[in-house]
């Protein structure tokens, strides 16, 4: 582990580490005129925890299946995980794509 202002093992700084990691992440639109219910893992049957606000964008770490929901890009078992605990239906996210699009979660 690297304390505050040491270098990594490859001679970078830790705010080298930090911007890497920042540049991958990528950001993805929720539908248009959708308030979008977050909820505490992949599934309906999971409660909100908070509601995304119309003209949202989220970042998606990684995806795992749930409760199949049909919104406005299709119909998906597809659950992205925005945050620590945090999903959203892929169907209501504009990816793109009807498959994944991140790794998957563990």
């Amino acid at each position: 582990m690297t304390g505050a202002g040491t270098e990594t093992a490859d001679g970078r700084g830790p705010e080298a580490v930090i911007t890497a990691a920042a540049a991958s992440v990528r950001y993805y639109s929720v539908a248009p005129g959708v308030r979008l219910n977050v909820r505490s893992g992949p599934g309906t049957g999971y409660s909100v925890v908070r509601v995304l606000p119309e003209g949202s964008k989220v970042a998606i770490y990684c995806q795992t299946p749930g409760t199949r929901i049909r919104g406005p890009y299709g119909t998906s078992n597809i659950w992205d995980n925005i945050a620590n605990g945090q999903y959203v239906s892929d169907a209501y996210i504009y990816t793109g794509s009807d498959g994944y699009v991140a790794r998957r979660c563990s």
